[in-house]
């Protein structure tokens, strides 16, 4: 998709400009973690070094919180181009467009220093085993040798609220869409607004199903279990079915991919 992307000419809009950022954090998401666990299904050794799990971890927590930023982003681009189409490219200039991007990355690294930050400042003299298949925020948290009340409130807060506003520009963005789209004479040019939002809102269902159920519940032996399942879906399926869903359902990628 990223090469498509950028060496087709007709591609060239800020829409497919958005997506080739999203295809690279799916990239990113898988590669941090899937060569790990594959190494630990084929061979006998299933440690992880403390520095390894710590880049894992910070590696993981930038790429989902640039996941819900981009995906927010990619919801106000398409209420730019149904609710304002003549001056979309005015609107969705490629100089705000990198900035969207930068600020999305800037964001992102930032949260996950700090949530890091706080997780790797306890005092780990205890149990060394992760009861996960991937260094992720609660499962080592589990481990730490002190009260971790605090540290769970913030991870749990900066979820929240990261989700919480993203999901709020999401909607808003989708409320004014469905509103022009309804005022729309033409059946033709409302399936076409309709289309272009489908595959969008997919991956939206998708990932926030996933990272919601993950993040934003109180800590439980159960759940813990149960996260182990969940995750493999927003780290390694989603990130698998995303291009899958952005080129089967897009006239413009399938041309450009019968163009090549």
């Amino acid at each position: 998709m990223i090469t498509l992307i950028h060496t087709d000419p007709q591609l060239h809009t800020p829409m497919y400009f958005f997506l080739s950022v999203l295809s690279f954090i799916d990239s990113s998401f898988s590669t941090v973690n899937t060569p790990r666990l594959l190494e630990s299904f084929l061979t006998s050794g299933q440690s992880i070094s403390f520095a390894g799990c710590v880049v894992q971890m910070a590696l993981m927590t930038l790429n989902g919180t640039a996941k819900c930023l981009l995906l927010a982003t990619m919801a106000y681009d398409r209420f730019a181009a149904i609710c304002h189409p003549l001056l979309y490219h005015t609107i969705m200039s490629q100089s705000l467009c990198v900035q969207l991007v930068a600020a999305t990355y800037t964001a992102s690294a930032a949260i996950s220093a700090l949530l890091t930050g706080y997780i790797f400042k306890l005092p780990y003299c205890g149990p060394n085993i992760i009861n996960h298949y991937f260094c992720d925020l609660p499962t080592v948290l589990q481990l730490a040798y002190a009260d971790t009340a605090e540290v769970e409130f913030i991870i749990f807060s900066s979820s929240a609220t990261i989700i919480l506003f993203t999901i709020t520009i999401i909607l808003v963005s989708y409320a004014y869409m469905l509103v022009t789209i309804c005022r729309m004479h033409s059946l033709k040019a409302q399936s076409k607004a309709l289309s272009t939002c489908a595959s969008h809102l997919t991956v939206i269902c998708l990932f926030y199903g996933t990272i919601t159920f993950t993040y934003t519940q109180p800590r439980s032996p159960s759940s813990m279990e149960q996260n182990k399942v969940v995750s493999v879906f927003y780290t390694v399926v989603i990130p698998m079915l995303d291009p899958l869903i952005y080129s089967l359902r897009n006239k413009d990628v399938k041309a450009a991919l019968k163009r090549r």
